[in-house]
This record gives C-alpha cells, sequence and structure tokens, in this order.
C-alpha cells in the first residue's frame, strides 16, 4: 500500500464526476474559482459543526470565488447510509448548503473515484495517501492545484485564513 498511484492529470479541472443525479460534471466550469473539496457524511459526530461551518464559509466567500465541493462517502462506519439524493436533501434541507453536492464516492481502496486520487496523489495526509474520516480538506487553487490537505479534527472555519489567501481576499 505504500507506493503512490501516479495520475496524469496535473489539474482538478480535468475531471469529470457525477453530480447527485448521476449527470456528468465537468469541474472545468470551476476554472478560476478557488475550491473546499470535502468528503462529506450526515450521520458522523463531526457532521453538525462541519456543515455549519462549510456553510458559512460558503455563504461569506461565495461572492469572492469560492466553491465547496462535497463528496458523500460511506466508508467510515457507514455514516453516509442513503442514496446520493438523501445526502443532498440532508445537506440543503437541514444546513441550508448551496454549494454542490455530488455522487456518494469511495475515497479510498480499489473504488477511489479518479478525483481523490488526484487529489490524495498530490497532498498525503497523516496516513500517506489514505482519507483518514469523513470532513477531510483539500484547498486547490484557482489554476486547479492542490494546496493544502486538512484533516477531519480541522474545522472548516480554522482554515478562513488559507482560504482568504487562496482568494486574495485582504486579511
Amino acid at each position: 500500500m505504500g507506493a503512490s498511484e501516479s495520475v496524469p492529470q496535473k489539474s482538478i479541472h480535468e475531471f469529470t464526476v457525477k453530480d447527485y443525479k448521476n449527470q456528468d460534471v465537468d469541474l472545468s466550469m470551476y476554472k478560476g474559482k478557488a475550491l473546499l473539496v470535502v468528503n462529506v457524511a450526515s450521520k458522523c459526530g463531526l457532521t453538525d459543526s462541519n456543515y455549519t461551518q462549510l456553510t458559512d464559509l460558503y455563504n461569506k466567500y461565495k461572492d469572492q470565488g469560492l466553491e465547496i465541493l462535497a463528496f458523500p462517502c460511506n466508508q467510515f462506519l457507514s455514516q453516509e447510509p442513503g442514496t446520493s439524493q438523501d445526502a443532498q436533501e440532508f445537506a440543503c434541507t437541514r444546513y441550508k448548503a448551496e454549494y454542490p453536492i455530488f455522487q456518494k464516492v469511495h475515497v479510498n481502496g480499489p473504488k477511489t473515484e479518479p478525483v481523490y486520487k488526484f487529489l490524495k496523489t498530490n497532498k498525503s495526509g497523516f496516513l500517506g495517501n489514505r482519507i483518514k474520516w469523513n470532513f477531510t480538506k483539500f484547498l486547490v487553487d484557482k489554476d486547479g492545484h492542490v494546496l493544502a490537505r486538512y484533516g477531519p479534527s480541522t474545522t472548516p472555519l480554522a482554515i478562513e485564513a488559507d482560504i482568504k489567501k487562496t482568494l486574495g481576499v485582504d486579511m
């Protein structure tokens, strides 16, 4: 497991993913935007604080070019048990999320979503390339390059300064 997987892509903008309705989404539509990519779950102890703070950050910085890309994942103690549609409804109803909630994905193992292979290859974490838990976050610059990776215990508001710097917003 120690060998890192090689990915030919140089930017997150080279990927196409599925939205919660199973429709293709070309991530090149986010060129020029700073991205915070997060694997989310609705039944995790970190759910409330993360979704609340992600929504706060999105509302505060969306007009300056921040996009949050949320990927539901059921790989950690089955904490996202429903459908992709269920995950989208949960986030949008309970947390008023206006950012995109994509199709459920695998972030580890042989079925890892290609965009997550790219993210993990570009910024490894405490467990090497493996995602440790729900709400691991990746900050991506406007050109689609991975700038930073944050573990699940790092709250979204704790990385606000990095987001502002990526957006070029005055501190």
